[in-house]
């Protein structure tokens, strides 16, 4: 006997929405093709799970399902007594199994059976629906994310497609392919293909709106000094100046190197000074002669613990 959607999902008949969709994701995770490569048993359970979601996520999907007018693909059920009812009343008579039938009885009852049977394929001739939608979940790096791009996607073995990432998509954003999923039946509409894009973390970026943040060390003589210093960005390496008598937590920013939407954000440089040299014994020297002339208290006025 096939499994419920819900049973598919592993979640409970009166399950919310939320809950049916966090189940989803998880399962989709663990199952997806991508990260299961070579197992057969994998991609038929991501499929089983994808179609349970796509009928359970429609509200009124599920609600047809939960009434009996839907099968668990979707597919329309005959109203219940439909057959006895069609038997009962073909063609406006009555049959009775009781005593005996006459011939020409007989004849009608088949003859009302083969019409309403021609009929019926007839109307199903007609009948349109459209295609069921997929899921799927597609990771992108922090640069393809800030600024867009292209990135492949495995929609089933030896299908491929080119997915178009708009600039600063949000991690856990779907996008929505029209046409690519399921195909119609008698010449409906393809259902469309519902991507949930994840943005990889960044060893150095963070992203804060449509800023971009990030920590740069710069060694004590380029924080005293002042210097030009090569910088990363989202878009490729770029030079910046470093003020004279700088200190750690200073805030650069790098105007148009943040998110590359329309109107791009920023980058924000928080400077942190590196010693690096504290056992150069000439900067010991010197610092030795030039402190107790030069005393300063950078914890003046933190508050005690």
């Amino acid at each position: 006997m096939a499994q419920t959607p819900y049973e598919v999902l592993g979640v409970k008949p009166d399950a919310s929405a939320d809950e049916i969709r966090k189940t989803y994701r998880k399962l989709a995770k663990q199952f997806h093709p991508d990260l299961n490569p070579g197992k057969p048993e994998a991609e038929a359970r991501f499929k089983a799970i994808s179609a349970a979601y796509d009928l359970l996520s429609d509200p009124d999907k599920r609600a047809r399902y939960d009434r009996g007018e839907i099968d668990e693909t979707g597919a329309e059920r005959p109203p219940r007594g439909y057959y006895r009812n069609y038997a009962e009343g073909a063609q406006g008579r009555h049959y009775q199994p009781e005593g005996e039938m006459d011939l020409n009885d007989l004849e009608d009852l088949f003859a009302a059976f083969g019409s309403a049977s021609r009929q019926r394929r007839g109307e199903a001739r007609g009948f349109r629906a459209r295609g069921a939608d997929r899921h799927f979940t597609l990771t992108v790096d922090f640069a393809t994310g800030a600024n867009g791009g292209k990135q492949r996607l495995s929609l089933a073995p030896e299908e491929w497609l080119d997915v178009t990432i708009p600039a600063g998509i949000e991690d856990g954003q779907v996008l929505r392919l029209r046409g690519k999923g399921g195909p119609g039946f008698g010449g409906g509409t393809a259902g469309d293909a519902l991507i949930e894009v994840h943005v990889a973390p960044h060893p150095l970026f963070r992203r804060d709106g449509d800023n971009v943040l990030i920590d740069l060390p710069v060694s004590l003589s380029e924080a005293v000094l002042g210097a030009r210093v090569a910088v990363p960005t989202v878009t490729g390496p770029v030079t910046m100046t470093i003020p004279k008598g700088s200190d750690t937590g200073r805030q650069l920013r790098l105007r148009g190197k943040g998110i590359q939407k329309k109107s791009p954000g920023d980058q924000i440089v928080t400077l942190k000074v590196f010693i690096g040299a504290s056992a150069d014994p000439e900067l010991a020297e010197f610092l030795e002669k030039w402190a107790p002339q030069h005393r300063s208290d950078p914890r003046q006025g933190t508050p005690a613990a």
